[in-house]
């Protein structure tokens, strides 16, 4: 294992500028910790498992890193109101019944895309069965029907 730290050092230093301003550091603690608290021995393919551990951390921190809101000294979060959550609430529901009466496999492909789990688009296509270089076109064409459908309603 100490063959692998710098490894490790040099993909969570790759990863960590696109993990939403997380330290190297953390990345690889992260990822140590993974491997440790991981169960049975450590993988036979050491390097790929690396790799694909700092980049699922990377991902992590990136999500951790959008509910995150940082305050000022003092700051306090506005408390929406019973009516605001309300509307926010009746706007999730019909933007959740638009996409599933999109045609073909919009529906799929959108909530795969707006999963909690923020997947891949290569996990994306092995799910789907979808080529992996024919998401991003058909995400384009499921938005701009998605968006023509939302007009027509108002």
């Amino acid at each position: 294992m100490p063959l692998l730290a710098p490894l490790l050092a040099a993909e969570a230093a790759a990863e960590a500028r696109a993990a939403g301003g997380t330290e190297a550091a953390d990345l690889e603690q992260a990822v140590w910790l993974r491997l440790m608290e991981g169960p049975g021995p450590p993988p036979a393919a050491a390097a790929g498992w690396l790799r694909a551990a700092v980049r699922a951390e990377a991902r992590t921190a990136r999500r951790r890193a959008r509910r995150e809101v940082p305050y000022g000294p003092g700051a306090v979060p506005a408390v929406a109101s019973a009516e605001a959550a309300a509307l926010d609430a009746e706007r999730g529901r019909a933007l959740r019944d638009a996409v599933r009466r999109l045609p073909g496999r919009c529906p799929e492909l959108l909530s795969a895309l707006m999963s909690g789990s923020d997947p891949t688009y290569r996990e994306i296509s092995r799910e789907l069965g979808i080529s992996q270089g024919s998401l991003g076109p058909l995400r384009s064409r499921c938005l701009g029907c998605l968006r023509t459908l939302l007009r027509s309603e108002g």
